[in-house]
């Protein structure tokens, strides 16, 4: 293991490695409908001929080495295990794309919904937080990790699975794969701006709300500047494991006072 790597496994404390954090990244067949024309065209449900869904799917569970892989008859049920046995996803854009088209999938296969979970799309702290050039997934990693996805053929790809060419295949399972260890590593590097990180003490089922936020750790440093709320001021904490900043409630020192409202 390199030591960039070790440092990132230092990321989330060890306090948290009963909280099951499952990094999930799905590929789509196109629909195929009639049509009259290329441009500026509108069709009715009567033109579908092929109404697409779940091509292929990765996910990682957090600590495991490899990504999984699945395809054919049965990945449906086995994306619904998953996310019925995980306390938090993670992913890019599966707040408006994954995650609904794999509701999609679960409702026409009769199965109910999965158990709740927390999810952690990254895309939303990239929107929020940054204003890089591009929100593209192969962007973000060039730049922070200095990985990037997979290289394949454009939609010859989606063509050749469709049509089970076992070469085909070989390069989307690749490239799905990538796209999750991008993910997850993102989300680790991520992990001090992230905008909708759940809490992981509250989740690990530690008692000690001095810990961290964001990954777990109890290493907090007491900032000399307060976070101030709108009646009160709060105790700042920048975590020395993560870097994320955790504001809490107690004492904050002789100079430092709760303010009541006027």
């Amino acid at each position: 293991m390199s030591l960039r790597d070790e440092l990132k496994s230092l990321k989330l404390d060890k306090s948290t490695r009963n909280v099951k954090i499952l990094t999930i990244d799905i590929e789509t067949k196109p629909m195929l409908v009639y049509s009259w024309g290329l441009f500026n065209q509108f069709h009715s449900i009567d033109q579908i001929a092929d109404h697409g869904g779940l091509l292929c799917f990765s996910a990682k569970w957090m600590h495991e080495k490899k990504p999984m892989f699945f395809r054919g008859e049965g990945m449906v049920q086995a994306a619904w295990d998953l996310l019925n046995e995980a306390d938090i996803i993670v992913t890019y854009n599966g707040w408006k794309f994954d995650v609904p088209r794999l509701n999609n999938e679960f409702l026409i296969g009769g199965l109910n919904p999965p158990a709740t979970y927390k999810h952690v799309d990254l895309i939303k702290t990239n929107k929020r937080r940054f204003d890089l050039p591009s929100r593209k997934l192969d962007y973000l990693a060039q730049r922070v990790i200095g990985d990037h996805k997979t290289q394949h053929t454009g939609f010859q790809l989606w063509l050749d699975c469709m049509a089970d060419n076992a070469a085909g295949w070989k390069l989307m399972e690749k490239y799905n794969r990538q796209d999750v260890k991008l993910t997850e590593q993102l989300y680790l590097e991520l992990l001090p701006w992230l905008v909708d990180q759940p809490h992981l003490a509250v989740m690990s089922g530690d008692d000690n709300q001095r810990r961290c936020s964001h990954c777990g750790s109890a290493d907090l440093a007491l900032l000399s500047k307060p976070r101030y709320a709108y009646v009160r001021m709060y105790e700042l904490h920048r975590c020395q494991n993560c870097g994320a900043l955790n504001h809490m409630t107690g004492t904050i020192g002789a100079n430092h006072f709760t303010r009541s409202a006027r």
